[in-house]
């Protein structure tokens, strides 16, 4: 184990057709992987990232398990491959799932079960279109808190994503957030603008879909994690199961704290981070939260290569 590393796994936005291509092209422990969870969601997931539309893997019910099973192929490897064992691990909303699933706190198969429903949850708990996300960057939390107080008249509009310094992201009721937006530009926000997603998660709104989890949640055997992992909700460790699952269905209402996930991981003595899963969003805000701070991402072979050699 090495005590400076932490592992950190990235959630939805970090989709996109032909992720992962180049690893499996390399290493056949990714193709094995997506035929398991393939194998669960009774469809070819591979096809669909390789060959399929945007638009299909966009959807919040295909997107959440196809990051998970990107997530897990990642770690799989990370493992053939030699790489060191973190001493702690995060992840970032649905990426928290992942954390379990590499801690060894639920199988693989039943995390897939989950989060398939978890995306179908959240997208039926409010309808497409009644609901918005925006991110807003060049202010600070306070200004971001108070627009929003300013604004809701009675609707729903929260800070939900507490990325880095400087960039937020509220989410809410369309018109709430759109008000908001507008109240963050004459406060001096360098950008706020709508993010293409299809619900207003992390929000009250989204209260509905934990309560429709819960069961299958309650239902799942949870163990004690092998690592542990800072949990969004107050980036804190956790080690018995059934507080792990009440903080997996909170999660889904409650906001995401991710600065101080990793300013947690970093007093913990975490030096490096490792973002295991596609895409590279991770490893921005972390060099934005502290640029002291070494990262590396994991999502091709040359990235891969890098962060097993320099770790």
């Amino acid at each position: 184990m090495n005590n400076n590393l932490a592992l950190v796994f990235p959630g939805q936005g970090s989709q996109k057709i032909g992720m992962l291509g180049d690893l499996a092209a390399q290493n056949s422990i990714v193709e094995r992987t997506f035929a398991e969870a393939s194998d669960v969601l009774g469809y070819d997931a591979w096809a669909m990232v390789q060959t399929g539309e945007q638009e299909a893997i966009n959807l919040t019910e295909r997107t959440q398990p196809i990051l998970l099973t990107s997530s897990v192929a990642i770690w799989r490897l990370w493992q053939n491959k030699g790489g060191p064992m973190p001493a702690q691990m995060a992840g970032h909303s649905l990426g928290e799932w992942s954390a379990l699933v590499c801690s060894e706190v639920l199988a693989f198969a039943d995390a897939i079960k989950i989060v398939r429903a978890r995306g179908a949850y959240m997208q039926d708990a409010v309808p497409v279109g009644v609901g918005a996300m925006a991110a807003i960057l060049g202010v600070a939390y306070e200004v971001i808190l108070d627009a929003c107080d300013k604004v809701r008249q009675d609707e729903v509009v929260d800070a939900v994503n507490f990325n880095a310094p400087g960039q937020v992201v509220i989410a809410g009721s369309a018109a709430a957030v759109d008000r908001a937006i507008d109240v963050c530009k004459q406060a001096g926000a360098k950008r706020a603008m709508k993010l293409p997603v299809s619900a207003p998660f992390h929000t009250s709104l989204m209260q509905p879909a934990a309560e429709n989890l819960t069961e299958l949640v309650s239902s799942t055997d949870f163990s004690s994690p092998k690592i542990p992992i800072l949990h969004n909700v107050h980036a804190k460790a956790e080690t018995k199961p059934e507080a792990i699952k009440a903080l997996m269905l909170e999660q889904i209402y409650k906001p995401v704290m991710w600065v101080d996930c990793i300013e947690g991981l970093r007093s913990n003595g975490a030096q490096i981070f490792v973002e295991c899963g596609p895409g590279r969003v991770l490893n921005g805000l972390t060099k934005r939260i502290d640029r002291d701070l070494t990262s590396f991402s994991t999502d091709d072979v040359a990235s891969l290569e890098n962060a097993l050699t320099s770790v």
